[in-house]
């Protein structure tokens, strides 16, 4: 792909998002910051992005007026999560760029197409079977248990899944998940996980940020660590694995694509068609973030230098932070800033709720220790469990 044509779209061009929520918060800002007007289609009138957009679209994304506006004021489309229906994708491509495709998305919805994607182009993939009744539950491989039950589709932050140890406690599973389609993937040893988050341009160009390696606390992301602090080499290869995920996916925009080590060996867990949580860090730690990528890819702008020139630290903050004994409050943001290189970043979502994201903070500077520390710290200041 490399080296083919480019549609380069100028500032002060408008456009579009799907989604209001963080991820389209920060597109915004770095569209505005290039010289871009944005409109935002999201269905919550309170929405991060929306309040921050030249224009806010509240309406639902398979709204036909909605649509319809968007694609004739907007000179191309992307979007900040995989869960915006691909047939809306495929509407608006009729008459406006989107990038990424419908066809990418709609591969990273789906969590058998995904696992199909891996294995048809040889990517590194974990044992895996399409569930879509009891029988097929019963007919599943022993070698698949104990495993993980996921459904299909619109699961995210540990939802929609369930741990199964075994066949009778996937068949109970199944049915508390609704008795949709699912797919069951052997549960796998787990050393430890990272995530590579990449932008690829139209004429096949790719920069990759560093590899973080990543924790999770109830199947939300708690921390990320930059560099990663295992081995190098599985880094490196982590990228090259990305690379070609998106040359396969033929892949326009921003990538996330999240690993298991398992054993010391690489294994694709999931794929995720924007920006992504564990690229936050990128905000501070690189010269170039992954939502400017977004939009440089978007516009057909060169791709931006996305070496890291500081260690990192990225730590989420959920809701949960907002309450103390039952009631609501805000936490000490004023001892936290006194912490050396911490950078404080809240989405301005007006509702705190339990496991909500409600914000993040990174901590930069020259050595990964150090700034572990002074992330340990942080946690401690604002009553955070231990990492």
């Amino acid at each position: 792909m490399s080296g083919m044509p480019t549609m380069v779209i100028p500032a002060p061009a408008i456009l579009g998002m799907l989604g209001g929520g963080q991820l389209g918060r920060y597109f915004v800002m770095a569209a505005h910051e290039l010289g871009y007007q944005v409109w935002v289609l999201d269905p919550d009138a309170d929405s991060p992005a929306g309040r921050i957009a030249d224009r806010h679209l509240c309406a639902d994304y398979s709204d036909e007026a909605a649509l319809a506006e968007l694609a004739r004021g907007c000179a191309a489309v992307t979007t900040e999560f995989e869960n915006v229906p691909a047939e809306t994708l495929a509407i608006l491509a009729e008459s406006v760029p989107v990038r990424p495709s419908a066809a990418a998305v709609s591969v990273c919805q789906d969590r058998i197409a995904e696992k199909t994607f891996l294995k048809v182009h040889g990517l590194p993939h974990g044992p895996f079977v399409e569930i879509a009744s009891l029988e097929d539950l019963r007919n599943a491989p022993s070698h698949l248990f104990p495993g993980i039950l996921k459904a299909a589709r619109l699961g995210y932050d540990g939802k929609g899944q369930a741990v199964v140890d075994d066949r009778a406690a996937a068949e109970s599973a199944w049915v508390s998940l609704g008795s949709v389609r699912c797919i069951l993937e052997a549960k796998l040893p787990l050393d430890y996980e990272i995530s590579v988050v990449l932008a690829r341009g139209q004429d096949g160009a790719v920069r990759a940020f560093p590899s973080a390696e990543n924790r999770h606390r109830n199947g939300i992301l708690d921390v990320s660590i930059v560099p990663a602090w295992g081995s190098v080499c599985l880094a490196d290869t982590a990228c090259e694995v990305a690379e070609k995920l998106a040359g396969c996916l033929n892949y326009v925009g921003t990538l996330g694509v999240e690993f298991f080590v398992s054993r010391g060996q690489l294994v694709v867990n999931e794929m995720a068609p924007r920006p992504h949580n564990s690229g936050h860090y990128t905000l501070d730690a690189c010269g170039t973030n992954q939502f400017q990528q977004q939009v440089r890819a978007l516009c057909g702008l060169p791709l931006g230098d996305a070496h890291a020139h500081s260690s990192a630290v990225m730590i989420n903050l959920l809701g949960d932070l907002w309450f103390e004994n039952n009631q609501e409050r805000e936490p000490d943001w004023n001892t936290l800033l006194a912490i050396p290189g911490l950078c404080l970043h809240l989405y301005g979502k007006q509702s705190p709720r339990i496991g909500r994201k409600m914000g993040h903070f990174t901590i930069i500077g020259a050595d990964s220790k150090q700034v572990y520390e002074h992330a340990l710290k942080a946690r401690t200041i604002l009553g955070m469990p231990d990492a």
